[in-house]
């Protein structure tokens, strides 16, 4: 004797395996068609494209001195002033693209004084921004680690400290 068979609340395959679920879509996936889609063809976007405009963008905020770890930062110094040599966009820029959506993390260095929550939301709405509008891609977050505060006087390569030993040594 067999035992009717009840209809199941969850599709499932044929090897009796639950199939996801596709009422709704997943939070991280975007929905309707991409604008880097059409019928006549697709476009894509290196990371290093996307690196640069979070880069630029993130720079035009005031209150940021600087990208990258101490070490990065000294790097970048040295390469400044070999002839030919140039500062880098992406130093400190982080950067995943997919084929619709992007993620950005950025190391900085703030300016004393500035509210660094403030900051870091301006930072945001303009990478935001920026990013989406150049490329059409949606972008799911920006991370602002602030690793380092640059205080008046601390510029790099200065002869302030050399000045004021000498003028304690009279």
């Amino acid at each position: 004797m067999s035992t009717p068979a009840t209809p199941s609340p969850t599709p499932r395959t044929a090897d009796n395996v639950a199939a996801p679920s596709t009422t709704s879509p997943s939070p991280a996936r975007a929905t309707g068609p991409s604008p880097l889609e059409s019928s006549t063809g697709r476009t894509t976007i290196a990371d290093g494209v996307v690196a640069k405009i979070a880069g630029l963008a993130a720079r035009e905020i005031p209150g940021v001195h600087g990208f990258g770890s101490s070490a990065a930062r000294a790097f970048g110094a040295i390469t400044e002033r070999i002839p030919g040599g140039r500062s880098s966009t992406t130093q400190g820029v982080s950067v995943e693209v997919g084929e619709r959506q992007a993620a950005v993390d950025l190391t900085v260095v703030v300016e004393y004084g500035v509210g660094i929550a403030e900051l870091a939301r301006s930072i945001r709405r303009n990478v935001i921004s920026s990013v989406s509008q150049m490329t059409g891609l949606e972008v799911v977050e920006v991370n602002v680690n602030v690793v380092d505060l640059h205080l008046p006087g601390d510029d790099d390569g200065s002869d302030d400290d050399a000045a004021a030993t000498t003028a304690r040594v009279r």
